[in-house]
Formats: C-alpha cells, structure tokens, sequence
C-alpha cells in the first residue's frame, strides 16, 4: 500500500495548492540594498525568518511562558544579527508582532518574496515527561518515529484556528496520520539543500551554545511543503522542561540560541557562494 502513496498524494497536493489564501502580508522591511553585480551565481539575498504561532495560537505553553512570545524575540533577534553583520542580505519576517498568521500565507510569503532561505523558528513540547530537552531541527520529509509524527501533528493542528481551512488545505486532516505521510512523500526539490542547513545549525547548537542536539529530523510540516526554497523548522528546546523554560526565556538563552543559528547561517550563505 505504501508503494502507491507517492501517486495518490499528487492529485490532493495539487488541490491544495490551487486554493492557497492570498491574504495581506506581514514583513518588516528595510530599503533595498544597491544593486551587485551578478558575479556570483548562487548569492544569497533574502531570508525569510518565520516566529511560529502567535496572537490566538500560544503554540505549546510552560509554566511561566508560551511558546508565540518566546520565538519572536528569537526571530527578531536573529534577523538584527543579520542585518547588522550582513547589510546586503535582505531579511523578511512573517510576523513582527504577537499576532496570528495562517500556515499557508507564512510560506507565500517567502515565496512572494523570492527567498533563498525559510527558517521557521519554534519551542517544543513534552506531553509524556518535564525531563526531555535539547534542540531539534526538522526538514520536509517522512517521519521516521512516532515522535517525529507527534511533531508534526502538533503544528499543523494550528490550521484548525483558520477560518476557511477545510478550503484552503483541501481534506488534510492534522490529526490522521495517513494524511502526514501522503504529505510527507512529496518530494521537496530543496531537500539536499535544507538538510545542509539543518545539520549546520544542530552543529552550531551544540559548539556555540553548549546545547543538547536531538539531530536533523524529518516529517510533513504544512508550513514547509508550499515553500519553493531551502526551508527549516528549528525547535529551539523544550518549554516543558522547567530547566529549558527558564534558559530560552533568559536575555543570555536568547543570545545564544540566536547567535546560534546566525552562526549557522553565515557558514552556510558562504557554503553556496562559493559554489560548495
């Protein structure tokens, strides 16, 4: 049965592309940098920086905080660094403020914006134990344990705060696992290129902010799947775990796990402009 996934997920993901929502975008912008000249093939020149959740979504919440205000100041933070360090990459954020933008119109927005790069920042959560923690980073792709799925499923269900998600994901349903793994078998034509990154910034967690690294993982997140470049979704810790909690909360926790992932990014912009 599984053999034939692949060729029935084509004619639903079509379906759900063709119904996409065009909804007003949020991106806080700066003014365009002078034009370079076009010396370097594989430049990159936008990111789109994505704080999950927001505004009526919390995403997972912990003792002392929720999840939505925790990543923003993460993806504001990072995107200061890049923007300071690196003038001449344009940075994009889905959300500048704690307020709610649907899945679909979070990677329209990359997409509008032709972005090389998506990262889509996020806290992760324990139902079973308070004693798990560590960073993970996701790609688009079939989930290889009951955990990753749990992931998965967790995210998407978001989709059930949109108004007209019957509509605009046509028949996928966050809570049924068959639904994940039709999702999950289409082919993202970024994959090479979002692992790299991935594995660069689970790297980067462990050797620049001494964090435990739960590794490059995989499953069928609906926030990665209509994005048309390298994309990641990063779980920055557990807001479960009262220790994690109180260290992404922290002024020095936020420095760096932004640093971070900055780090990881410099490494892996240099990567492809010098043809790597």
């Amino acid at each position: 049965m599984l053999l034939v996934l692949p060729l029935l997920v084509l004619p639903m993901l079509s379906a759900w592309i063709s119904v996409a929502p065009q909804l007003p975008q949020d991106t806080v912008r700066r003014a365009e940098p002078e034009a370079e000249p076009e010396s370097i093939p594989n430049k990159l020149r936008t990111v789109v920086i994505d704080a999950g959740h927001g505004g009526k979504d919390p995403g997972c919440v912990g003792r002392r905080t929720r999840e939505s205000r925790v990543v923003l100041k993460l993806a504001l933070q990072l995107g200061r660094k890049i923007k300071r360090e690196m003038p001449n990459v344009r940075v994009i954020y889905t959300r500048s403020t704690d307020h709610f933008v649907e899945l679909a119109e979070r990677s329209a927005i990359a997409n509008r914006n032709r972005a090389d790069l998506f990262i889509s920042i996020h806290c992760n959560a324990s139902p079973s134990s308070s004693r798990v923690y560590g960073t993970e980073t996701y790609t688009m792709g079939l989930h290889k344990t009951q955990g990753n799925l749990d992931v998965a499923k967790r995210e998407n269900n978001v989709i059930l705060q949109e108004s007209n998600y019957q509509q605009a994901y046509k028949g996928f349903n966050p809570n049924s696992p068959l639904a994940h793994i039709m999702l999950a078998n289409y082919q993202h034509a970024f994959m090479g290129s979002s692992i790299n990154f991935a594995e660069k910034v689970e790297r980067s967690f462990r050797r620049n902010a001494s964090r435990k690294s739960n590794g490059v993982k995989q499953a069928g997140f609906l926030v990665l799947w209509r994005t048309t470049m390298p994309s990641v979704l990063i779980e920055t810790g557990y807001l479960t775990n009262p220790d994690e909690e109180l260290y992404l909360m922290s002024e020095d926790g936020q420095e760096q796990i932004a640093g971070a992932i900055y780090k990881a990014f410099a490494q892996y912009k240099e990567e492809i402009e010098a043809g790597g």
